[in-house]
């Protein structure tokens, strides 16, 4: 009987002991956990889902009950924390991360080892991709990253790499912008084409001065990555696009040839202009000249049309005297001999 006894106190004991030295943890700063009882997440109460969260806002409506996952009890940093035996606590770092594009997480090796993704464009070249994305665990769908998929991050980089794909191969680069022709045989609201527009449409070209426009189209369409893994794409860099190496001295006369065009276009579409602004202030230098000249005959026209109005012998007197100031600068007179 007193050996009964001692074994129970004594796993009595031991189980104080392990709950003492395996009951306590700490949440860290940079990190937040989720408590499971029996192999079950602690969800918040009310029975909320992702649904109820607006990060499930830019969710397709198909798509929202596939990606309903439960609310869970955020454990926020700090501590000591206590947990039961049955019980068992997820940590998961939230602090941003930023990793290869390129890199596949199932695959080291592929990709010229993470280090170029490629990616074929809508005419048929195979170019090269680098890149790095930023990304960090959402704390508003922790149960997606650590209940919902078995390997979240591979499912992110998996969908960031197919929409980036899919973009590549339909990328269609913006309209040229239009300008309104000034010229003397242009209509009202005709408008013609900036210098070297007409060199546009190579794919390579176009992704390469739109690398901002790829960058924001990602970013928005990876906004529903937290309610699908769970995961925040905070940013997605895209730094270089290379052509193949068989077209790329190709492209690079291609590109050559067209900075040429432009610039010569350019420096005529400038000397145009300048003749253009010359042509128009040599008309209005002359137009003032003609005013100034004509200005004092309408002046004289009205104060001979004034001294006609004051009396008839007025106009006689004042041509008399008109003929005197004009006789005492002449040097010789001739009048005309009375027949």
């Amino acid at each position: 009987m007193a050996t009964l006894i001692g074994i129970l106190l004594g796993l009595l004991a031991w189980f104080l002991l392990r709950m003492i030295l395996m009951g306590v943890y700490t949440v860290d700063q940079n990190e937040r956990a989720v408590k499971t009882s029996f192999g079950r997440a602690l969800r918040v109460p009310g029975g909320k889902t992702t649904l109820d969260d607006p990060i499930a806002e830019p969710l397709m409506p198909e798509e929202k009950s596939r990606y309903a996952y439960p609310q869970v009890r955020v454990i926020q940093p700090g501590g000591p924390y206590f947990k039961m035996p049955w019980e068992r606590i997820y940590k998961v770092s939230i602090a941003t991360m930023t990793v290869n594009m390129a890199l596949d997480p199932e695959n080291p090796s592929a990709n010229d080892g993470g280090s170029r993704l490629e990616a074929v464009t809508k005419d048929q070249l195979n170019t090269g991709l680098t890149g790095q994305i930023r990304y960090r665990v959402s704390e508003a769908n922790l149960y997606a990253f650590l209940f919902g998929i078995k390997r979240p991050f591979v499912h992110v980089v998996a969908y960031f790499v197919s929409v980036l794909r899919q973009r590549i191969a339909n990328f269609q680069a913006k309209p040229v912008p239009l300008v309104a022709d000034t010229g003397p045989s242009a209509g009202a609201g005709e408008v013609a084409p900036l210098a070297g527009s007409e060199m546009t449409g190579i794919s390579i070209n176009d992704l390469r001065k739109n690398l901002r426009d790829l960058n924001e189209y990602m970013d928005n369409e990876c906004r529903s990555a937290p309610a699908r893994y769970g995961v925040i794409l905070d940013a997605s860099l895209i730094t270089g696009i290379d052509p193949p190496p068989e077209v790329e001295s190709a492209l690079a006369a291609i590109n050559t040839a067209h900075n040429q065009v432009s610039s010569d276009i350019s420096l005529a579409q400038a000397a145009a202009d300048q003749r253009v602004v010359q042509s128009r202030r040599a008309v209005e230098i002359e137009t003032l000249r003609a005013q100034a000249e004509v200005e004092p005959v309408k002046s004289l026209a009205a104060e001979l049309a004034e001294l006609h109005r004051s009396g008839p012998n007025i106009l006689g007197a004042y041509l008399r005297n008109v003929r005197l100031a004009l006789y005492g600068k002449a040097q010789q007179i001739f009048l005309e001999a009375g027949k």
